[in-house]
């Protein structure tokens, strides 16, 4: 017999002015299940979670937890009815320690701590989890994956009945993964009820037991994993079929080089970096964390300059010292990390599109030309179809998806000649992730040399024509897309001896 679920949404509604954000949305989520949430982004999941955790009251309809309606106010009402939540990026207090920081929440009675007590709670609540972690240890020194057990273990000490986790393996390794995923069947083993949401389709079909799919804020679908198939999910999700957007290789990307470099490096960082890149080129940079490419990518746009080695723009050597630099010489930047080096969130669209192209739109005794500012925002708005009311929306209240593509409108305007992007399409949606896979294709064969930084292997392997392994700061290799394989890559990121068809040089 079925067991009564332990949360469940009626008919939940919730809106932001004239935005619809949920509409009649209900889920039943049950004790010791893996329940996934999947949507594009701006389906409204985002609001969901802030429902269920008590950031948000809904306009309409009925939250029931054990049976029993209840309002939850806030996130401490909600852990009283315990549901907590995990995000992609930890809140831990870096200046406490790993026992401290788990037991934040519910040590706050008495007028004298009792520390062994408290640490061997804490050893215990770890152990549940199936991992080894110094109680003890600084929480500044862990690790992203290790920050996310100490959050998860806080939620145990508080008796959680369900735990959300939010986009939890964005930044991690596939062995951090792999860990995570193991300690959301440990919960589900103990009768907690884990709501994973991921776009990482692979780690749904690794994990869930069912799968809800929620567009435009509305329920689509919910079904036991068993009857799902990828194809099937994606087309619940965004309402279409991803055909039109599929990838092609270009046919002869081997044209005039556009940027080549020799022997770059940085002291302790990387060393040994050579690569040529030519007009209408993609060229990955793959590998596993902490495989330095990032850095280069720093490297070549003079936000951490190179110590050695040489950079050469259509045959010129160049030192390459600030960003400045590196856009008047026509290359851009497309960073990872939009929050510190893409967007100013609190400022509006039409804003953060302007930011890299201010000269040229100086007016009049050196004021910025509003008016041209705000059509050059509408344009790209139109043009990469930006889901936002208006240009003057704040950039923070969009959906990732959308602030990827403001942060590409950015540096689209600078017209540049070589375009880096660094995890183009991380915490993004499938149906944004195929579009921005034209966009880069499309880019390519108007003669731009593309260098991306992903850590998804397939969409290294759909965007690429060569692709450039790096492991531990050192080049390991150069593949042809002809011969790139998964294996092939990963051995190579992995340390293992190179094989047929390896090419060392550019």
């Amino acid at each position: 017999m079925t067991q009564p679920a332990v949360l469940e949404l009626r008919s939940v509604s919730k809106s932001f002015a004239a935005t619809q954000a949920l509409r009649d949305m209900s889920l039943q989520v049950l004790p010791g299940e893996v329940h996934a949430i999947v949507g594009e982004n701006g389906a409204g999941k985002s609001t969901l979670i802030k429902i269920m955790t008590g950031v948000y009251q809904p306009d309409g309809g009925e939250i029931i937890c054990d049976g029993q309606p209840v309002t939850l106010r806030s996130t401490q009402e909600a852990q009283a009815a315990g549901i907590a939540a995990i995000y992609q990026e930890p809140m831990v207090f870096p200046d406490l320690n790993v026992a401290e920081n788990i037991f934040i929440s519910n040590r706050t009675k008495g007028a004298f701590m009792r520390w062994s007590e408290l640490y061997r709670e804490a050893v215990a609540l770890i152990a549940q989890l199936g991992v080894t972690l110094d109680v003890r240890r600084a929480a500044s020194g862990l690790t992203l994956a290790e920050q996310q057990t100490v959050e998860i273990a806080r939620a145990l000490s508080l008796s959680v009945k369900v735990l959300i986790m939010d986009e939890p393996t964005a930044s991690l390794s596939a062995h951090e993964v792999a860990r995570l995923l193991a300690i959301a069947r440990a919960l589900k083993d103990r009768g907690v009820a884990v709501i994973y949401i991921s776009h990482r389709l692979d780690e749904i079909f690794r994990i869930a037991d069912r799968v809800t799919v929620i567009r435009d804020g509305q329920h689509i679908s919910t079904r036991p994993i068993a009857e799902v198939t990828e194809d099937g999910l994606v087309h619940d999700m965004v309402g279409r079929a991803l055909e039109s957007f599929a990838v092609k290789t270009a046919a002869n990307p081997h044209g005039e080089v556009a940027l080549s470099v020799k022997g770059l490096g940085r002291a302790g960082v990387f060393h040994g970096i050579s690569f040529d890149l030519a007009k209408g080129e993609v060229l990955c940079l793959a590998g596993l964390v902490g495989a330095r490419r990032t850095d280069v990518a720093l490297a070549l746009f003079g936000i951490a300059p190179a110590t050695e080695g040489q950079i050469s723009l259509d045959g010129q050597h160049v030192a390459i010292r600030t960003p400045r630099q590196a856009m008047d010489l026509g290359l851009a930047y497309v960073s990872e990390d939009r929050r510190k080096l893409g967007l100013a969130m609190a400022l509006p669209v039409f804003v953060n599109i302007s930011l890299a192209s201010l000269r040229k739109l100086l007016g009049t005794f050196g004021l910025i030309d509003r008016k041209a500012e705000a059509a050059m925002a509408e344009r790209y708005r139109q043009q990469l179809a930006i889901r936002a009311p208006d240009s003057a929306t704040e950039v923070g209240k969009l959906s990732g998806g959308n602030q990827q593509k403001v942060m590409l409108a950015k540096w689209l305007e600078t017209r540049p000649r070589i375009l880096i992007f660094d995890e183009p399409t991380r915490g993004i949606d499938v149906g944004a992730k195929a579009e921005v896979h034209g966009i880069i294709r499309a880019l390519a064969a108007e003669g731009v040399a593309v260098l991306v930084i992903s850590s998804d292997l397939p969409e290294v392997l759909a965007l690429a024509d060569r692709v450039l392994v790096m492991r531990e700061g050192r080049q390991a290799g150069i593949l042809p897309i002809e011969e790139a394989t998964q294996e092939r890559v990963i051995g190579l990121a992995a340390g293992q001896s190179s094989g047929k068809g390896e090419r060392t040089a550019a």
